[in-house]
């Protein structure tokens, strides 16, 4: 007995052992992880902990200035050259819709034969996607994800689109209640593909491969964290959508020991519509609002509606636009209207502005760097996240002449969309023995300080622009 027991023994120790190392090498490994987790979490674009109007990204608080030529930018062919040009100028935040609208994009999905598979994915579109997270990544660039690119399922996009039941080999219209084919504008949200979700018409065989992208698209982001997640664009669809798109990405996001920032893009103009109600008074779905569409507001109105919208948010939050209008070449207002949108929205306290793609926007245009630039030259002279929207410090100020943004008793910058002349009040102070008053202005469309004034401190002081052009000055109570 003793010879057949010492064998067994002497296996089952070593047994023993085995578990044991094995045991304090999943515990050291997790403990690694959990470490990778915890500075992640650290280090992603989140809510800035000291003041909520704005971003931070790597533990420091950051302004997201941006302009690109292409919204599903991940598709152009020289993406990186584009990329490193955005970031020479100062520019650190994209837009990415998840679409495929040029003859020269690929769809997600693989094409089997006359129609698309579902559940395969096509090479093509996810290696250029990952190269765009990877990049952007690399230059700490702030990519805004569209999640369903709204137009993609509507007309003529929506003929070729993978999801369209008479495309792909996975479901029928007769099974998913889907329309083959969808003639209206997305305004009139007329595409059932959209209520797919458990509150509406919970059409589990659609939902089942909305979320197989989604959970897809999920793989290639979350191990970043320079990603903002927008749920769609300009939608008009039922508010149970996003809600559950938001609830679904935060969820899986946790899951895997990431924090994720979701939002909503409405359609109306209008920012105090209904619709951007769905966004603005809940936090509890989406933790940043984005009013890209007052960007089709002109001049004081434009002002007016998002202070508005800022001062009635509550909790407060960043407030984005990921898409300025305005170009010679489009239809949504002039280059000019697109320049002072820029400036309105930055000046006005908001987290982010980006200008919307040619040709109803500037993209990354000459003018656009240069805006850029000039924006990132004067916001780095300032300490933005302590300043606020002052226009009540301007006297003599006519309508859309001139904006302020200050640190009362401290620092002060003003813009001017097309010179003018105001006065600015100094008499708050921070120290009873200020003296001087340092005067800079800056030549926006050409990135140019002048030289710097100094004079005796009063109590109100007379900004006059050197010409009639984009200026902004920057004035230091000293």
């Amino acid at each position: 007995m003793k010879n057949l027991w010492r064998p067994h023994l002497a296996i089952n120790i070593l047994l023993l052992f085995l578990l044991i190392f094995t045991s304090i090498c999943t515990t050291v490994h997790t403990g690694a992880e959990t470490k990778e987790d915890i500075e992640m979490e650290k280090n992603r674009i989140q809510i800035y902990k000291e003041n909520p109007r704005y971003w931070q990204f790597k533990g420091e608080p950051v302004l997201l200035f941006g302009g690109s030529v292409d919204d599903n930018l991940f598709q152009i062919p020289n993406l990186k050259e584009h990329l490193e040009l955005l970031k020479s100028v100062g520019g650190n935040y994209v837009r990415s819709t998840m679409g495929w609208t040029e003859a020269v994009d690929v769809p997600p999905f693989k094409k089997v034969g006359d129609l698309y598979d579902l559940n395969q994915w096509s090479d093509e579109f996810w290696t250029r996607f990952r190269n765009f997270i990877k990049w952007t990544h690399e230059m700490d660039i702030i990519v805004q994800i569209e999640v369903w690119a709204t137009f993609n399922y509507y007309r003529d996009y929506w003929e070729v689109n993978p999801f369209n039941p008479k495309n792909n080999s996975n479901y029928t219209a007769e099974e998913t209640g889907l329309p083959t084919v969808v003639n209206s504008h997305p305004s009139a949200a007329k595409n059932d593909f959209f209520r797919s979700v458990p509150k509406k018409n919970n059409q589990e065989i659609v939902l089942k491969y909305q979320r197989k992208y989604v959970d897809k698209l999920l793989s290639e982001t979350l191990p970043y964290g320079h990603i903002l997640y927008c749920m769609d664009n300009e939608t008009a669809v039922t508010p149970a959508w996003g809600e559950y798109w938001s609830t679904y990405i935060k969820k899986r996001a946790a899951e895997v020991g990431r924090g994720v920032e979701t939002t909503e893009s409405w359609n109306p103009w209008e920012i105090d519509h209904e619709q951007h109600l769905n966004t603005k008074d809940h936090p509890e779905t989406y933790s940043f609002c984005d009013i890209s569409q007052n960007n089709m507001q002109k001049q004081q109105t434009h002002w007016d509606n998002a202070q508005k919208y800022r001062k009635e948010l509550t909790p407060i939050r960043p407030i984005n636009n990921v898409k300025i209008y305005g170009a010679d070449t489009g239809k949504y207002g002039t280059t000019r209207n697109g320049l002072e949108r820029f400036w309105r929205n930055i000046f006005g306290g908001l987290a982010s502005a980006r200008f919307h793609r040619p040709p109803n926007g500037l993209g990354l245009t000459e003018t656009a760097q240069a805006s850029i630039k000039s924006m990132r030259m004067i916001t780095d002279e300032i300490d933005v996240f302590k300043c606020e929207p002052n226009n009540e410090l301007l006297s003599n100020r006519e309508d859309n002449e001139a904006y302020t943004f200050a640190n009362p008793g401290k620092e002060y910058a003003v813009y001017f969309p097309k010179g003018g002349s105001v006065d600015l009040n100094l008499s708050v102070r921070k120290t009873s023995d200020a003296e001087t008053v340092k005067i800079r202005w800056l030549n926006i469309l050409k990135s140019e300080w002048t030289k710097e004034q100094q004079i005796p401190f009063s109590d109100s002081i007379t900004l006059s622009t050197p010409t009639e052009s984009h200026w902004a000055v920057l004035i230091h109570t000293k």
